[in-house]
């Protein structure tokens, strides 16, 4: 396929660009004689910025309005974090691949370079995720945790201005920036266990432009596709949401295939953790069994008081 000018949507944060200019590399790289376009787009959760997450209501948050271009026909895909997509897509559009999974872990940015084991309850601990605010008073029931917005760069700032002594936030986009010197320790999944699909960068399109699709599939990292599927297969069958503290990620090899997640309240007192084992090709079918132990462990209640407590 030449001669072809593809228009990619994404939203207009330095980490966004990054993302979308990952994704246009590679298809420049497998399409030369095409000419790939970056489209910058403005989502609701770009401008409401001094509203908590989990206030605001996750359905499209940061995800509507690129997907609206589609729809519209006004770009031909649209690129995202996996983890502020909703497991439901709009009607029409397809996730037609991702690439190659980038750290799924979480990790902490301190003043003093502290690690977490060494915050008490003179730090204060800034995210803007229920998730992970969820586990921190888990780990440490003394810590301070305040809510924050903003793109990364903003968030340092305010962490330098005095905002917060540390903060959580996503290895892998502070690895793309190049804010790896940044990064005071990357937390065991044991003990923030990551959103569903982070890490993951995700190429969305309508599912009858078989043309993109074919473009995407030529960079679409297989395994981790199948990674991020069974990971959305059990945040949906839980009925959970992108602010709901929910946490999951998966390892895998050729063969085997393990999928261990967490659901707690906010204040990190009540917490279910749990993991299922599996064949890789059977992956979405041990998501579910993982599911199914949390349902019969009380997830689903407990879910519904944190909606109903948060208005989520």
């Amino acid at each position: 396929m030449t001669n072809c000018s593809v228009k990619i949507a994404t939203r207009g944060s330095k980490l966004a660009l990054c993302q979308a200019n990952l994704v246009k590399e590679q298809l420049e790289k497998h399409f030369p004689g095409n000419v790939f376009e970056i489209q910058i787009i403005k989502t609701r959760g770009d401008k409401i910025l001094d509203v908590a997450l989990s206030k605001i209501g996750d359905k499209g948050l940061f995800t509507r309005e690129l997907e609206n271009s589609l729809l519209q026909n006004e770009a031909d895909m649209a690129v995202h974090s996996l983890k502020d997509m909703p497991t439901e897509l709009p009607e029409g559009l397809i996730i037609a691949g991702v690439l190659k999974r980038g750290d799924v872990r979480d990790a902490l940015v301190s003043i003093n370079g502290k690690k977490l084991a060494e915050l008490d309850e003179n730090d204060i601990v800034a995210t803007s995720s229920l998730r992970r605010k969820a586990q921190l008073l888990h780990f440490n029931s003394k810590l301070r945790v305040v809510d924050i917005r903003g793109n990364v760069d903003t968030r340092l700032q305010k962490m330098d201005e005095g905002y917060c002594t540390a903060m959580i936030m996503a290895a892998a986009g502070l690895q793309r920036l190049g804010y790896q010197d940044k990064i005071s320790e990357i937390l065991d999944p044991s003990i923030m266990t990551p959103a569903i699909s982070q890490g993951a960068i995700a190429i969305e399109i309508k599912d009858d432009d078989h043309e993109t699709e074919s473009m995407v599939l030529e960079i679409n990292h297989i395994p981790s596709l199948i990674a991020v599927k069974a990971e959305r297969v059990f945040l949906s069958a839980l009925e959970g949401g992108c602010q709901v503290p929910i946490g999951c990620f998966s390892e895998s090899d050729d063969k085997n295939f393990k999928i261990s997640g967490v659901v707690s309240d906010t204040d990190g007192s009540g917490m279910i953790r749990e993991s299922a084992e599996g064949e890789i090709r059977t992956a979405e079918k041990t998501a579910l069994v993982l599911a199914k132990k949390f349902l019969d462990k009380g997830a689903k209640e407990l879910i519904q008081k944190i909606r109903l407590l948060n208005n989520i």
